[in-house]
Order: structure tokens, then C-alpha cells, then sequence
């Protein structure tokens, strides 16, 4: 896999997470719990929406096309958004999207009571939600190397995993519970209320004003980040290989039937199958110390995604809850590998001047991904099974990596002291 150096800052340990940095970083360390207060709320949104939609359709397909509403806002909005990290305060666009934010998911808790509110406005909703998120993530991704030390980024994209992964089991497996008992509402309210209390602790952090930059702005300045990623083999791969595992490999949209037919587990049961890979993340994301020694992170992140593609395979063979939990957590653990090295070199590959730009770019790709997977899943369990859909997607992402690996050598041979 990926080869092993001397770090030339020693870290905490070789095997746990570098805990450290929170204290070393405060603003870092503001930054991450104001994400853990939101993507725990986003979880409620997540899991009451797809249970909303199957309630109110019994379609997987509708359940699907959840995602694909999504698409169009997440890659408009967040070219924009990338432009706007880039030659604007990054923590005031966190805050104000954020807010906004809240009050997409206060309107789906009005909507849910009774479940009057119509299908057309779940989606539109949703969607936009979904562009808001492309202007919030290029920011929050872009801002880490400027909180923390150049030498610690792999520490502080790990402590990031930590803490999203922690942020989605909690609220995942809550949101179950949550609506099982409260009922949707409760849960599209818990998530409005977690994104203010995300940005309460974001305003403690100083202010963070764009670095100079070439000056333009607009849709040019997007197309110029576009060209600029590119002209960059390896940042291209790192983003298709994401895209692979997550449009085959992540079959959100059948959890739904799955819970309720072959399961048998219920609303409880379908938030611990969301909540299942983020939980083998998180378990895999405090030990990761080991990140600072290797040097060849292409290797690691092409064996990750197979892996991932691999546990998913298995899961739609299992027939029992246990196991089908415990091989989501495998590829969970897979995909938070993957992750930690592909944030890594995309954002010591660039200058802060573009970082924004490349940022918006890669946040497109990690939330398209899962939505265009929601509908791909979707359309095959409707087409044949919910099985076949795990099945099939589970083996497209491992070909598709494989044949990544094979058209870009450069993602095999990168490494990290390439870097200028």
C-alpha cells in the first residue's frame, strides 16, 4: 500500500489520533465543534426525508430522486460558492449559510406536521438546502489549512472525520428514535436548532478575509478554477475515485425497503443502516495516527475504495441485520481512509488563492456522489431488486477504481514530496 517515512514532526502517537491540535488550535477547534453541532442536526433531516418521501410514495425511486433535486443546486451554487471562498470572509459565509439553512429545516418541520406538505415541496426544499451546502462546504473545507500548521493538516483532517463521522453516528442512530417517538417534526426541528447553535460557536472564531488572489471574480473566476484542477491529473483522480465509490457503492436509497422488507427492523432499524458506515468511520478515524507516515497516498486511497466496494458486495449478500451493519461499518472505515488522504493532497496540492475554488470542486463531487448513487441505486432496485442494486454497485465501484488505477499511473506514483 503506501510507504512509510520518518515524519519530520513527531507525532502524538502512532496509532491515535492527534488530540492535541484542539488545544494547539483554538480557532480550529471552534470551527470543528461548531461542524459537529451541524452535521449532527443534518443526520435528522437526512433519515426523516428519505422515511417522508417512501411514507408518503412507497417508491424507492422517489426516495431516489431525493438526491437527484439536489444535484442541480450543489454544482451551480457551488462553483459560485468555491469563487466566493476565495475572495470572501470564509467564516462569515459559514455562518450565513448556516442560518439559512435552519430555516430550510424549520419550513420542512412546519411541513411535516400531518404530513400535509406536498411532494413537489420536500423536494424544493431539499434542494434548497443542497445549495446552500454549496457555499458552506468550499468555505469550511478551504479555512483548515489556514487554522492549522502546515506539517498537522493530516492530523486535522483526521480530527475533521473524527468528529463528522462521530456527528453522523449519533445523529443518525438518534434520528431513528427521534422519529419513531416524536415523529418528523421533532427531528427537521432538532436539525434547525443544531445548525444555529453551529453557528454561534463559528462567530467565536477571528476573522478570516481572503488571501490575494488574481483579482477576478464571478463565473470567470469559477471557470478559471475549473481549468486549474484540470491541469492536475492527480486532484482529478482523487475526485473520480470518490465519485466511483459513492454513485455505486453507497445504496442509500434502498435502506428504506431493506429496513422494511428483508429486515424487518422498522424507523429504529433504518437509522442505525444510515448510521452503520459513519459508525466503522469513526471507529476507524480515532486511530489514525499512522496517517503522517506514508508518503505514497494514491496507493492507499485506490486499495480503500476497493475495499469499500468490496464490504458492500458482502452487505447485499447478508440476509441478517447483524452482519449487514457490521460490513457497513467495514466500508465506513474504508471510506474514512480514503477520505483523510484524499483531502490531504487536494489541499497541499494548492495555494490559498485557489483553494476555495478547488475546494468547491471537491465539495461537488463528495455531495453529487451520494445523490446521483441515491438515484442510480433507486432506478435498479426498481428495474430489479434492492439486492441486485447492492449487488451490482458494490461491483461496478471496485472495476471502476480498477480502471482509474490503470488510466492515471500518477495517482499510483504521488507522493506527498512532490509537493512544492
Amino acid at each position: 500500500m503506501g510507504r512509510l517515512r520518518r515524519p519530520s514532526w513527531k507525532p502524538v502517537g502512532a496509532v491515535a489520533v492527534d488530540w492535541r491540535l484542539l488545544a494547539d488550535a483554538p480557532d480550529f477547534r471552534r470551527l470543528w465543534s461548531g461542524l459537529a453541532l451541524s452535521i449532527l442536526g443534518r443526520q435528522f433531516t437526512l433519515v426523516a426525508v428519505s422515511l417522508q418521501v417512501f411514507t408518503v410514495t412507497h417508491s424507492s425511486l422517489a426516495v431516489g430522486l431525493v438526491g437527484l433535486v439536489q444535484i442541480g443546486p450543489l454544482v451551480v451554487v457551488g462553483l459560485w460558492g468555491g469563487t466566493l471562498a476565495d475572495t470572501h470572509d470564509r467564516r462569515r459565509l459559514i455562518m450565513i449559510s448556516q442560518l439559512l439553512m435552519a430555516l430550510t429545516s424549520a419550513a420542512l418541520a412546519v411541513g411535516a406536521i400531518g404530513l400535509q406538505a406536498p411532494l413537489w415541496l420536500i423536494y424544493l426544499l431539499t434542494a434548497c438546502t443542497a445549495g446552500l451546502l454549496g457555499i458552506e462546504l468550499p468555505a469550511r473545507q478551504a479555512v483548515i489549512p489556514r487554522l492549522v500548521p502546515r506539517q498537522r493538516l493530516a492530523s486535522g483532517i483526521s480530527l475533521y472525520q473524527v468528529v463528522s463521522q462521530f456527528a453522523m453516528v449519533a445523529g443518525l442512530a438518534a434520528a431513528g428514535l427521534v422519529i419513531a417517538t416524536l415523529g418528523l417534526p421533532a427531528a427537521y426541528a432538532i436539525d434547525a436548532l443544531a445548525f444555529c447553535g453551529g453557528v454561534a460557536l463559528v462567530s467565536r472564531m477571528r476573522r478570516l478575509p481572503p488571501e490575494p488572489n488574481d483579482g477576478r471574480g464571478g463565473w470567470q473566476a469559477s471557470l478559471d478554477g475549473i481549468r486549474y484542477a484540470l491541469h492536475r491529473p492527480v486532484v482529478m483522480a482523487l475526485m473520480v475515485a470518490d465519485l466511483d465509490a459513492m454513485v455505486f457503492g453507497l445504496p442509500r436509497a434502498v435502506f428504506p425497503v431493506l429496513a422494511v422488507t428483508v429486515f424487518r427492523v422498522g424507523p429504529s432499524g433504518l437509522g442505525l443502516l444510515y448510521a452503520a458506515p459513519a459508525a466503522g468511520a469513526l471507529l476507524g478515524s480515532l486511530f489514525t495516527g499512522w496517517v503522517l507516515l506514508i508518503t505514497r497516498p494514491g496507493r492507499v486511497v485506490i486499495w480503500s475504495v476497493g475495499a469499500w466496494g468490496a464490504a458492500i458486495i458482502v452487505f447485499g449478500l447478508m440476509h441478517s441485520f447483524a452482519w449487514a451493519l457490521l460490513f457497513l461499518a467495514i466500508g465506513g472505515t474504508a471510506d474514512m481512509i480514503s477520505a483523510v488522504f484524499r483531502h490531504t493532497v487536494l489541499q497541499l496540492s494548492v495555494t490559498d488563492a485557489w483553494r476555495g475554488r478547488v475546494s468547491s470542486l471537491n465539495a461537488i463531487t463528495i455531495n453529487v456522489g451520494p445523490r446521483l448513487g441515491d438515484v442510480e441505486a433507486g432506478a435498479v432496485a426498481a428495474i430489479t431488486s434492492p439486492q441486485i442494486a447492492v449487488l451490482t454497485g458494490g461491483a461496478a465501484c471496485i472495476i471502476g477504481i480498477a480502471v482509474l488505477a490503470f488510466l492515471v499511473p500518477s495517482l499510483r506514483r504521488y507522493q506527498l514530496e512532490q509537493e512544492p
